[in-house]
């Protein structure tokens, strides 16, 4: 396992630490839940694919294969957790 430090509003630490209370568990426990559900388990669907140049209709393809790799990560990309999707 890997330690990483996380700075949270106030807020949201009390609101962990509440939770962590309530459950007998500790904070780090309740931590690697809420993040566990958040995030989705990893699959090999979520590789980037090729980029199907032949049906991409793109003639410069080559030139720009930069550029659209990065909007396909854009595009996969999970936007960052809000204080309302951790645990309450």
């Amino acid at each position: 396992m890997k330690r990483t430090t996380v700075t949270l509003p106030d807020g949201l630490d009390a609101r962990i630490r509440q939770e962590a209370r309530r459950r007998g568990v500790s904070i780090a426990d309740v931590v690697r839940e809420a993040i566990d559900r958040y995030l989705p388990a990893p699959s090999s669907a979520a590789r980037l694919g090729f980029l199907a140049i032949g049906e991409a209709d793109l003639d410069d393809a080559s030139e720009r294969v930069g550029e659209l790799v990065g909007q396909s990560i854009r595009s996969r990309r999970t936007p960052p957790p809000t204080d309302s999707m951790l645990v309450r």
